[in-house]
């Protein structure tokens, strides 16, 4: 959940896809559900999707896998990992941003993810 409210207020972020966020569109249906949010977060960077996929070489302590799966924090890009053979018409069509990066949260103190993710952030972008 923090590092869902952190990435919901940076700057460069479009989108925060959490359902433990008032913002996410079931997060009423999730509330009832769960007893807990899961740590699958996915972001929508107000960026381009060479950008995003820039991203992934820019972290240190989160690292890069497909699965998401993992004691430790993993990211992925979509569009250049597990369907980097769609087109980005096709990726659009079947909802899937160019510039989505997903994160599965680890057992890491949430500060330093975050500050991960920042590094990663000024990297990147400046």
């Amino acid at each position: 959940m923090i590092v869902a409210k952190y990435l919901e207020a940076h700057p460069l972020v479009e989108t925060v896809y959490y359902p433990g966020l008032e913002s996410h569109p079931q997060y009423d249906v999730a509330k009832k559900q769960m007893s807990g949010f899961g740590g699958m977060i996915a972001v929508i960077l107000k960026a381009s999707r060479e950008k995003s996929e820039e991203m992934l070489n820019a972290f240190e302590l989160c690292s890069l896998a497909v699965s998401l799966g993992d004691a430790e924090t993993l990211v992925e890009h979509p569009a250049s990992m597990t369907h980097s053979c769609y087109t980005e018409e096709e990726l659009l069509a079947c909802g899937l941003n160019p510039a989505m990066i997903r994160f599965s949260i680890g057992l890491e103190e949430p500060e330093d993810i975050i500050q991960d993710i920042e590094n990663a952030f000024k990297k990147v972008f400046g």
